[in-house]
């Protein structure tokens, strides 16, 4: 329930970002992120928000037997390593990237269509002596393989 609260206070203060943040996010996502997602081709779906280091997010997506499939996280320059896991509906972990070095991102195919979910979490800067918070564009972006 816990996890409920926090991801709607999350939507609820990505929603009242300006606009023109929004903007330069899902344009930072467009030209520096998707060219990450070669040989896979982009399923055309932008997942961008501004998040401050400390800041979790969760997305939801289906995805479908036997295709193949690459997730790729990419954040802003100025941000701390990102942190996501891949986990199932059950939020048993399919994936964590914390076991591979901070990869941003993960190659796979399903056996069974499912709906995972995708949580992120932008790492906090340790022995950081600044007061202020950094904050920075976070993309998830989804690619599909041709067989």
């Amino acid at each position: 329930m816990k996890k409920i609260y926090q991801v709607l206070i999350i939507l609820t203060l990505i929603a009242l970002i300006p606009f023109s943040g929004y903007t330069q996010c899902k344009s930072f996502a467009k030209k520096v992120c998707k060219l990450e997602l070669t040989p896979y081709i982009h399923d055309g779906n932008f997942n961008a928000a501004i998040l401050t280091e400390g800041e979790d997010a969760e997305l939801y997506k289906t995805f479908y037997a036997g295709q193949n499939y690459r997730i790729y996280i990419c954040g802003s320059d100025a941000l701390p390593q990102i942190e996501f896991q891949v986990l199932d509906i059950n939020r048993n972990v399919l994936y964590d990237n914390r076991k591979s070095n901070y990869s941003k991102l993960w190659d796979f195919k399903l056996e069974a269509s499912q709906q995972l979910i995708i949580s992120l979490r932008v790492k906090g800067l340790e022995g950081s002596e600044s007061e202020e918070l950094i904050s920075g564009c976070v993309a998830i972006l989804f690619g599909i393989k041709e067989n």
